[in-house]
């Protein structure tokens, strides 16, 4: 890479992928305990122009190990215990492709950022609530997003060979932050202190053996003669305390079907309609048809065909290929088909076996990674509410996950006034069964500081909501006649179309995150407000930023002006 390097053209991305296609992994099942393997293939970069020496990674890496981390909770229900390693002798992994980030445009680099964030969550997602609990077996030098993929881990072991380290070297060699939630991770979860974390953080060499463990970077060093056993133990360990099912039975998840054109795409339960012209996209989610099933035994027979869990994975891919195709569509109309009726019996079976039953669990916080996933889009986010609409219960949440709600007071053509005008139904799912990553609920986060608002709106559960009490509870942001309807949503549109992306990108990140700041809230606000801004700075991207220079022998030329 040379300094006069252009970025390279975005490539066009698929989502697809199954462990017999992984180019980077390897996964090894093996009863309770599953090993998963970093292997990297130096030629397998998703795009032409970079090597992914010393398992470095770039998108495609991730997008293995998002499916990856997906298959291990729905189609292998018995492992109790991941263990994330690598496959190369004395290198666990160096973190994001530096000639890959050095040759991409900036919305790339900070699409890779935000899927790998969200990838780091799911991982902790599964440690939490799946039963599965990951451990870093980190066998040789783990550095940058190396040790970040180690952070999201719930126990860390490192090697002991007089040479292993863990390291976050980006701020000392490249001239930005760690991407993946490093610092946040490393104060917020690991608990090392501010002077240290400083300390740890502008040394590009890292930490290893004895002081790694002392300033809470690790958990355990082992030696290189005991590894293998008691990485084993540990993961042992480890499935022992799991709640997991023991005799449980996967399920598949089979390739998604869609329909692709310069038009849209097309799922059997989720369809989105490109408007160039007006740059954004009509996306629409259509509720359950047919028979509602009586039995968990029927959940785990339909598997990957039960509605909730076919939309889910449909809207995931969606979101996913929005995001990283189509950056030009910068609105998103949402908006749903169906009953309001089968939408809550499928909720209702939904609440009923959540507790007691692993697959239906895991339904559950997949739709709600998923609207995490929609929270953090930076796109302007609008639902439409009109008749035949089943925003009901854990369907309302995507309406409530939207900048904007609009719903029709009444009907649009006096010809058409068959059946019911639009409606809304709260239910149990609205207060807290689908947290953001500010642990607040929807509701909650909408109205924030008002908790006896909520507290109303908790006794309003369970029925039929229309258009003025809509937006007399504070529901919808506006309820248009079929007078002003058509007028009101374009002049919107039209409107949204006009103002500055960065800007919006930035107010609608505020606007949707209130109140108690997280964990999981603070690495997103700082990739938002600090790495996507550092990113852009010449001292990391310019000609004579450090990005570029890396691996030339030359020292950036850094402006030392503070801003």
């Amino acid at each position: 890479m040379t300094s006069s390097a252009e970025p390279a053209s975005d490539p066009h991305v698929s989502f697809d992928t199954d462990p017999s296609r992984y180019r980077h992994w390897q996964l090894d099942v093996r009863g309770e305990v599953a090993y998963l393997r970093l292997d990297v293939a130096e030629d397998g970069g998703l795009v032409p122009g970079y090597e992914l020496k010393m398992n470095s990674y770039d998108l495609g890496v991730d997008i293995e190990l998002h499916d990856a981390v997906q298959r291990l909770r729905f189609s292998h229900p018995q492992v109790r215990a991941v263990v994330l390693t690598s496959a190369k002798d004395r290198n666990f992994c160096a973190g994001a492709n530096i000639r890959m980030l050095a040759q991409s445009s900036h919305p790339w680099k900070v699409n890779f950022c935000k899927f790998t964030n969200e990838t780091r969550n799911e991982i902790e997602d599964a440690t939490a609530h799946s039963g599965q609990t990951w451990i870093a077996a980190v066998n040789g030098t783990a550095a940058g997003g190396g040790y970040e993929l180690a952070l999201a881990c719930e126990q860390i072991l490192l090697i002991d060979d007089n040479s292993s380290a863990v390291a976050l070297p980006e701020v000392p060699l490249l001239g930005v932050l760690p991407g993946t939630g490093g610092l946040t991770r490393v104060t917020d979860k690991r608990k090392v202190r501010k002077d240290r974390a400083d300390v740890f953080a502008t040394r590009a060499e890292g930490i290893r053996g004895r002081q790694a463990v002392e300033w809470r970077l690790v958990d355990e060093v082992i030696s290189k003669r005991q590894w293998d056993e008691t990485v084993a133990k540990r993961a042992e360990e480890v499935a022992a305390r799991s709640t997991r099912p023991a005799d449980a039975v996967g399920i598949e998840l089979p390739p998604l079907q869609r329909e692709e054109s310069p038009d849209g795409l097309r799922y059997e339960h989720v369809d989105a309609r490109y408007d160039r012209e007006n740059g954004l996209v009509e996306i629409t989610v259509h509720g359950p048809e047919g028979d509602v099933p009586d039995t968990v035994e029927r959940v785990h027979e339909l598997g990957a065909r039960f509605w909730p869990l076919a939309m889910t994975r449909e809207l995931d891919d969606l979101i996913l290929r929005l995001r990283a195709n189509e950056r030009d569509l910068g609105t998103w109309v949402v908006r749903t088909k169906g009953d309001v009726e089968d939408a809550l019996a499928f909720e209702r079976v939904i609440a009923r076996y959540s507790r007691d039953d692993w697959l239906v669990n895991e339904i559950r916080h997949y739709f709600k990674r998923v609207l995490k996933r929609l929270d953090v889009t930076s796109r302007s986010l609008v639902a439409l509410i009109e008749p035949g609409s089943c925003f009901a219960g854990a369907l309302l949440e995507l309406a409530l996950a939207c900048d904007r709600q609009y719903m029709l007071d009444g009907f649009l053509e006096e010809d058409s006034q068959e059946g019911e005008p639009a409606q809304i139904v709260l239910s149990d799912s609205n207060f807290g069964v689908f947290p953001m990553g500010n642990g607040l609920s929807r509701v909650a986060s909408r109205f924030y500081g008002d908790d006896d608002h909520v507290a109303k709106l908790r006794q309003e559960t369970g029925r039929r909501i229309d258009a003025a009490e809509a937006l007399e509870l504070g529901l919808v942001t506006d309820a248009p006649d079929d007078i002003d309807w058509d007028d009101e949503v374009r002049i919107m549109l039209e409107e949204r179309a006009s103002l500055s992306p960065d800007a919006l990108t930035g107010m609608e990140a505020n606007h949707r995150f209130v109140g108690p700041e997280t964990m999981e809230s603070r690495i997103f606000g700082r990739l938002t407000a600090w790495q996507n801004w550092i990113f852009v700075r010449p001292n990391a991207a310019g000609p004579e930023g450090a990005l570029r220079r890396y691996g030339t022998g030359r020292r950036a030329d850094f402006d030392r002006r503070r801003v």
